[in-house]
C-alpha cells in the first residue's frame, strides 16, 4: 500500500522512514506556509494587515474545521495554546469539591491527570486511577471507580504508550449515570480515529496540534458541549474573555455565551492558522480511509513483528487498538534496536523498555517493510 498523501503534502517522508507520529507528527506542508506567512507578514507590517478585526476573528475558520472534524457546532470549540493548557483552564471552571472525586487511569499521560491534581490539592477533592494490568485498562475497572460523588471521569481516548483505545459510548454512559463530566484527550486519536462527539455523548474534548493532526507545536483546540460551557466560568481570563474584546475596560467583565470564552489573550496566531490549514487537509481525505489506512499498515507491521519473534504490548482486539503499536524482544535491548533503526533512517521512540510504533497517514508499506529489515538485522 502506497501512502495516501501527495508529495509535495509532506516532503521529508521520502527522506526517512518516519514511525513517529505519536510522538511528533510531520507537518502539512500547507499549514507550514500558512504559518511562515502570518509570522513575515507581522514581522514586515506589524499591525498593518493583522488589524483588531481580524485578531478578533482569527480563530474562526479553526472552529469550523475543528467542528466538522469531530461533528461539533462551531460555537462549541474553542482554541488554544496547548491541549493542557485549556485542559488547566476547564479544571479550575469545574474545581470539583471536598466531597467530589475525579477518575482516569494511571496510564494516562501525566498532562491528562495533572490538572485534576492541582485542583484536588487545593479543594480536597479525590484523585481515583485504574489501574493498568498487563498493559491493559479495562473499562470494568474504570466503572468500579466512579459513583455518584463523581465530577469528572477524564480519559486519554487513546493510551500514549500503547495505544489502547477506549469506546467513549461505553464510557459516556457509566460517566451519565452517574451525573459526571466526561473529559476526553485526543490528542492521541484526533486526526487519526474517526469522532463523533454528538454520537458518543461527549461533553468535552481537548486535542493538540502536533500529533495525528499534523500541525503545529503551540496550538490545540478544545470543545465544550454547548448547555455545559453556558455554565461554566473559565479558569484563566484575559481581554478576549469579554464578549466585545475590543470594548476595553478593567471595572467588569461579561463573558461570551459560548466555547469560546475560554480563549483569554494574546498567542501565536499563526499556530492556530496552521491547525486550521492542517485539520482542512485531514478532513478532505476523509479521517476513516486515514483510520484504515493506518490500520494497514499497522497489522503488516505487528504480523512482520510477530515473525521475528517480538513480545506485542499493545491490544490486538480489533475494539481496543490504534495504529500505535508498542514491543519488545526478549533478551534484546529495545534502545539498541532504536539506534539501528535510527541509523537506518527509521524514527520510531522508546516507551518504558520497549519500541512503539506510530505509522501515519504519510508512511507507506515501503516503511513498514524498510523498519521490518533492520530489526531482523540486528536481532
Amino acid at each position: 500500500m502506497k501512502s495516501i498523501t501527495k508529495p509535495q503534502d509532506f516532503p521529508s517522508a521520502a527522506n526517512f522512514s518516519y514511525l513517529n507520529a505519536a510522538n511528533v507528527s510531520l507537518m502539512f506542508s500547507g499549514a507550514e506556509k500558512k504559518i511562515h506567512d502570518w509570522f513575515n507578514d507581522v514581522s514586515k507590517n506589524g499591525s498593518n494587515n493583522f488589524t483588531e478585526e481580524v485578531e478578533e476573528n482569527v480563530f474562526k475558520d479553526l472552529h469550523l474545521s475543528a467542528a466538522k472534524l469531530i461533528n461539533a457546532e462551531p460555537t462549541e470549540i474553542s482554541a488554544g495554546s496547548s491541549a493542557t493548557e485549556l485542559l488547566s483552564s476547564l479544571a479550575w471552571s469545574v474545581s470539583p469539591k471536598n466531597e467530589q472525586n475525579i477518575v482516569s487511569t494511571s496510564s494516562a499521560f501525566p498532562s491528562t491527570v495533572y490538572p485534576w491534581v492541582r485542583i484536588a490539592n487545593n479543594t480536597g477533592a479525590e484523585i481515583r486511577l485504574a489501574k493498568e494490568i498487563n498493559n491493559y485498562t479495562s473499562i470494568d475497572s474504570i466503572n468500579d471507580l466512579i459513583d455518584k460523588n463523581t465530577k469528572i471521569v477524564c480519559i486519554s481516548h487513546t493510551e500514549y504508550r500503547n495505544g489502547q483505545t477506549y469506546d467513549l459510548n461505553q464510557l459516556a454512559e457509566i460517566a451519565h449515570q452517574n451525573d459526571a463530566i466526561l473529559v476526553v484527550d485526543a490528542t492521541q486519536s484526533a486526526g487519526a480515529i474517526p469522532i463523533d462527539v454528538k454520537k458518543n455523548s461527549i461533553d468535552v474534548l481537548v486535542a493538540g496540534a502536533y500529533k495525528w493532526l499534523c500541525g503545529p507545536f503551540g496550538s490545540a483546540f478544545m470543545y465544550i458541549r454547548h448547555n455545559l460551557a453556558n455554565q461554566l466560568e473559565p479558569g484563566l481570563v484575559g481581554f478576549r474573555s469579554h464578549d466585545n474584546m475590543w470594548d476595553l475596560d478593567a471595572t467588569r467583565i461579561r463573558y461570551k455565551n459560548d466555547a469560546s470564552k475560554f480563549e483569554f489573550s494574546t498567542t501565536a496566531f499563526g499556530c492556530a492558522i496552521g491547525l486550521t490549514q492542517s485539520i482542512n487537509y485531514l478532513n478532505g481525505i476523509g479521517i476513516e480511509k486515514i483510520y484504515n489506512h493506518n490500520l494497514f499498515l499497522s497489522d503488516h507491521l505487528i504480523k512482520g513483528l510477530q515473525k521475528l519473534g517480538a513480545s506485542i504490548k499493545s491490544p490486538l482486539n480489533q475494539n481496543d487498538r490504534s495504529s500505535i503499536i508498542t514491543a519488545n524482544f526478549e533478551k534484546i535491548n529495545s534502545e539498541r534496536l532504536i539506534k539501528a533503526l535510527k541509523s537506518a533512517k527509521v524514527f520510531v521512540s522508546s516507551r518504558k523498555d520497549s519500541i512503539r510504533f506510530s505509522p501515519h497517514l504519510y508512511n507507506s508499506l515501503e516503511d513498514i517493510e524498510m523498519t521490518l529489515s533492520v530489526i531482523r538485522k540486528h536481532i
